[in-house]
């Protein structure tokens, strides 16, 4: 059958209101709930480390227009998200949409790409909660075995500045373990303690910039724009670089989507939940940027935690510890949020055909994937666990840009392929909208340089092998039309 072939629309809404209970996941979420779940995915390892790097690498303090440009592709975005998850509330985000406009290779490509995006990036952020941990235990007197805070190929530089080589980065899998266990007891219960996490790491961030706005030198912001010093370093060239490097920090609106199944309203509390998140987490990041780069010159801030250089020239010792405990939070919500949104894309992929059918079974008391999460749980905790890790921001960018294009593209198919059809949301300025969307969001992806589009390209490689392997001769979809 054509790999063009897409996924009816009646079908899918079908599957949408099913009440199988081997199927159906529970409706418990409000616009609240979902926008903080947003806000738990978007402020995290961005605002704490990403920020600093793109600025000292990139675009200096003009770090502050990065954020405004990337806000924008995501607002463009956000719109069509909007309209399509009212439209199709079920699990599965950007791969169910594609499925509805684009055909089944290219929903195949986006769910392989929003593995990179969930999983990796939850392996990854897990590392950077074991050292977040390991630096708030060092600064109370506690001093975790060091062969248990880090993978047997990576030298750790302690605290103390001692240097090893570990065992197994335990923390890592904890962390890990635990939020996947409360994910399959609950998708409320997620909701519940996510929002708690996000409460206290916004405050802090409001504190940093209400207090940090004190300590701002004015001579830290000139240049504004430094002058460009080569290919994505600084410059407007350096500033459209540094857009597509915390591109990474705006991927909670794109998480909230895969929750569409479990919202109570869908086709009201879902364009809440991802334009409300969006929007307020914009404004924070140029607020924050702003104080950051006023506080710290931007050459000071190629740091892991350019957050702690800030608090430490800030005269309020326990500001330190307040910013390192938001920290931990909110990596802990991102973590969260992204078992959560990989668990849903493996969900709708399997139940689709295109996964293995343990992916989509339902536990029968909580309602949950909980098969798909235990899964998750032993491959991104032994990821975490064994194997180093670097920054793939710029990687886990690229691929959720690329969704972002196709979401946008998405939009004008539907509104000539189903004018009719019933749309709660409506995207604005159809066509020129989506257009604009497709064209900022490429512009981002090709501020990331030729070798993140060359990972990209390997990667999609290797999804097409499982595609062309097993999903294809699998899918429903291709049986039906057999």
């Amino acid at each position: 059958m054509s790999l063009l072939a897409t996924k009816p629309l009646d079908r899918i809404l079908q599957e949408a209101d099913s009440t199988g209970e081997k199927t159906t996941l529970h409706r418990t979420l409000s616009a609240n709930a979902l926008v903080a779940l947003g806000i738990g995915a978007i402020i995290g390892a961005g605002i704490f480390s990403l920020t600093g790097t793109a600025a000292a690498q990139n675009a200096g303090p003009a770090i502050v227009v990065s954020f405004i440009l990337a806000g924008i592709g995501c607002a463009l975005a956000g719109f069509c998200y909007s309209e399509f998850s009212t439209m199709i509330p079920i699990a599965g985000s950007a791969y169910t949409y594609s499925y509805a406009t684009l055909g089944e290779f290219v929903a195949w490509i986006i769910g392989w790409d929003l593995v990179l995006e969930y999983a990796v990036g939850a392996a990854t952020v897990s590392i950077s909660w074991s050292g977040t941990l390991v630096s708030i235990l060092h600064s109370i007197g506690i001093e975790l075995p060091a062969a248990l805070i880090a993978s047997p190929f990576q030298t750790v530089t302690l605290p103390n500045g001692e240097t090893i080589t570990g065992l197994i980065n335990l923390p890592a899998v904890l962390i890990v373990v635990a939020l996947s266990i409360l994910l399959i007891i609950g998708i409320q219960e997620s909701a519940r303690v996510n929002s708690v996490v996000v409460v206290i790491k916004v405050a802090v961030v409001v504190l940093f910039i209400v207090i940090g706005y004190q300590y701002v030198n004015g001579n830290n912001y000139v240049p504004f724009i430094p002058p460009n010093e080569g290919p994505g370093r600084f410059g407007w060239e350096g500033i459209l670089r540094g857009a597509g490097v915390i591109f990474f920090a705006y991927i909670g609106f794109d998480a909230v989507s895969t929750a569409a199944q479990e919202a109570k309203n869908p086709k009201r509390d879902m364009p809440v939940g991802i334009i409300g998140s969006l929007v307020i987490c914009t404004v924070l990041y140029i607020l924050y940027s702003r104080v950051l780069t006023g506080v710290v010159n931007y050459k000071d801030l190629n740091v892991s935690a350019p957050l702690a250089v800030a608090v430490d020239r800030i005269p309020y010792p326990w500001l330190g510890l307040a910013m390192k405990v938001a920290s931990l939070a909110g990596l802990t919500s991102v973590i969260l949020v992204m078992l959560l949104g990989q668990s849903r894309v493996f969900f709708s992929m399997s139940r689709d055909g295109l996964l293995w059918p343990i992916f989509s079974r339902v536990h029968p008391k909580f309602r949950t994937p909980y098969l798909s999460n235990v899964i998750l749980m032993v491959m991104v905790s032994a990821f975490a666990a064994f194997v180093p890790i670097s920054v793939v921001g710029e990687m886990t960018s690229i691929g959720t840009l690329f969704a972002f294009v196709l979401v946008s593209i998405g939009i004008i198919i539907m509104r000539k392929t189903a004018p009719d059809l019933p749309r709660p949301f409506k995207t604005p300025l159809v066509p020129f909208l989506p257009i604009a969307s497709v064209l900022v969001n490429l512009g981002l992806m090709a501020g990331l340089g030729m070798d993140n589009w060359l990972r990209l390209i390997v990667w999609l490689l290797i999804g097409m092998l499982i595609y062309f392997g097993y999903s294809r001769s699998h899918s429903k979809l291709q049986g039906t039309k057999s």
